[in-house]
């Protein structure tokens, strides 16, 4: 295509429409995150992939966690739940995590996450692993991480608690679970996901 200096397949400016620049942003990042994971994927290497200003990806999707989010089609701002946790008391950090994420399977978003999290272990399991290890659960496990431990272990099995609890309580509707209060699921996970943050698991990373 004509003489204007460009270098073939790449656009320095905004593509035909915005429906396109979209899906080929999301594309890209989808790729991106599936085979570098979360932390080694940025902004920039996105856009290139897309062959766009890494401006029209913040402009279209804010941060790359908002990008993430968008790639799996999480239903609700992740930025939200995973702020008040943050905002969370070390030795509180148990009882929070279950009371913010359960709500949020319990609210109108809850179908949209259970289809999200169908989704991901069905078709891509590297971006399921992405998202709760490295966007939903690294806040946490810096938080915790002493020298002598990372703190990996710990929030993978923080990880394998709360996954179990979303199939059970959404998915298969586990009785009485599937029906019970949220403030009854907190008194009884919430401990559970205290000791395997900060107590006795035995051997640690």
């Amino acid at each position: 295509m004509g003489g204007d200096g460009r270098e073939p397949g790449r656009r320095s400016g905004r593509r035909p429409g915005k429906a396109d620049t979209r899906t080929a942003i999301l594309d890209a990042a989808r790729a991106r995150f599936a085979e570098a994971g979360f932390d080694k994927t940025s902004i920039r290497s996105v856009a290139a992939d897309a062959g766009v200003d890494p401006a029209l990806v913040h402009h279209y999707f804010g941060t790359k966690q908002q990008l993430f989010a968008a790639v799996v089609e999480f239903p609700a701002d992740p930025e939200a739940t995973l702020s008040t946790v943050a905002a969370a008391p070390v030795d509180e950090l148990g009882e929070t995590i279950v009371r913010t994420v359960v709500a949020v399977w319990d609210s109108p978003a809850g179908p949209g996450v259970v289809a999200m999290a169908r989704s991901m272990i069905a078709g891509d399991p590297n971006l399921a692993r992405t998202f709760l290890l490295e966007v939903v659960l690294e806040r946490v496990r810096t938080r915790i991480a002493t020298a002598e431990d990372d703190g990996h272990a710990r929030v993978a099995l923080v990880g394998a608690q709360m996954a179990g609890l979303l199939i059970a309580r959404k998915v298969i509707s586990l009785e009485p679970l599937a029906s019970m209060p949220l403030a009854e699921v907190v008194a009884a996970v919430g401990p559970t996901i205290q000791r395997y943050l900060t107590g006795d698991i035995g051997a640690t990373a």
